[in-house]
């Protein structure tokens, strides 16, 4: 039951990472190819590496892999927001179907 488990977090942790890979090169500026980044990591990278927690032979190597997912969640989504505010205040255009930009709207 438990190695069911772990095929399963596997194989959505490989169709998140296809996903993601598919989204870096196919979406069109640096703000939407971030959320592609994004889910990547933290939908492929993260849920791998739980799976590979869960087939460890070792605690150590389980708490290796969980403290890693961990560190992963919580700083992947803020470098991803620090990329983008930098893109913005460098003035990194927006691709030219955005139908909005906040960032803008704020500052005014």
């Amino acid at each position: 039951m438990i190695e069911m488990l772990a095929y399963a977090l596997m194989a959505l942790g490989v169709f998140c990472s296809l996903v993601g890979g598919v989204g870096l090169i196919r979406f069109p500026d640096v703000y939407t190819r971030l959320h592609a980044n994004t889910v990547l990591v933290v939908g492929g990278v993260m849920v791998l590496l739980l799976a590979t927690a869960i087939f460890a032979h070792t605690w150590s190597f389980s708490v290796k892999a969980i403290l890693i997912a961990v560190f992963l969640f919580i700083t992947n989504p803020v470098g991803a927001h620090a990329i983008a505010r930098a893109a913005h205040r460098s003035g990194v255009p927006l691709w030219k179907e955005s139908v909005s930009d906040a960032l803008r709207e704020e500052a005014k």
